[in-house]
């Protein structure tokens, strides 16, 4: 199952990323904006900032990060309708990944009364959405604590770790990382991977779609997406340097 040499219909080899990009202050208001892609899916990070922190942290001189993720209308191709109010039960479990992922890389007792807002906004849907936007966001926060230091509104970067998350699953015995949507669709197991750059795993999301998958079959998972995750780490360091 270590199928490392096997094409897909795209090119790629089995344990290979999707083209990674990132362009750089789509949004001038924002604190800090970046478009990342990674394939045919590309999602809008923005951070904002509030001098404020829910009622539940007042008062204890420590900062807060919330996240919201939202699919686009004509992200997908069927338009996506938009959600107001009430939100899916889908963009709940996103979007409380997302701020997990982050709030676990952050000295809060640093930043002061303040929360980040993350805002992630998915532009196209091609799979790998929920990754993508913690990798982009991760990036995004970084540059955001930078400007703030620049700001004099903070004076130590509360930055505290690095994350990035990916894709990986099983079909018909075969393992493959970074899906897209064919083959996430198709897939008999999903499973979403989000991982510190010292290697501790955050996040853990296996799911048997059509099949159930053994212990041996989770470690070949693991084993793909693991040195992925090394690349897009580096990866989300080159995209800090290009843009100081």
């Amino acid at each position: 199952m270590l199928n490392s040499s096997k094409l897909r219909r795209d090119g790629r080899l089995a344990n290979e990323l999707r083209a990674f990009q990132v362009n750089w202050d789509p949004m001038e208001f924002a604190l800090s904006s970046l478009i990342i892609s990674t394939g045919k899916t590309s999602v809008l990070c923005s951070i904002s900032i509030e001098n404020d922190v829910p009622n539940w942290r007042s008062g204890s001189g420590k900062g807060w990060l919330t996240a919201e993720y939202r699919l686009l209308p004509g992200s997908t191709p069927q338009r996506k309708k938009r959600e107001f109010m009430k939100l899916s039960g889908r963009t709940q479990e996103i979007q409380r990944l997302i701020g997990r992922s982050l709030r676990a890389v952050v000295d809060f007792s640093l930043l002061g009364e303040k929360t980040l807002l993350v805002d992630c906004d998915v532009i196209q849907a091609d799979a790998g959405t929920r990754t993508a936007a913690i990798t982009g966001s991760w990036i995004a926060m970084a540059r955001a604590f930078e400007r703030l230091i620049s700001q004099g509104l903070i004076t130590v970067n509360p930055l505290i770790g690095q994350v990035a998350g990916v894709s990986v699953g099983l079909t018909d015995g075969n393992c493959f990382l970074d899906l897209d949507y064919l083959e996430d669709s198709s897939a008999d197991v999903d499973m979403n991977v989000v991982m510190s750059a010292d290697h501790r795993f955050l996040e853990l999301q296996g799911t048997a779609e059509r099949a159930s998958f053994s212990r041996a079959e989770l470690n070949i998972m693991l084993d793909f997406a693991e040195p992925a995750l090394e690349k897009l780490h580096l990866a989300q360091k080159l995209a800090l340097e290009q843009q100081n």
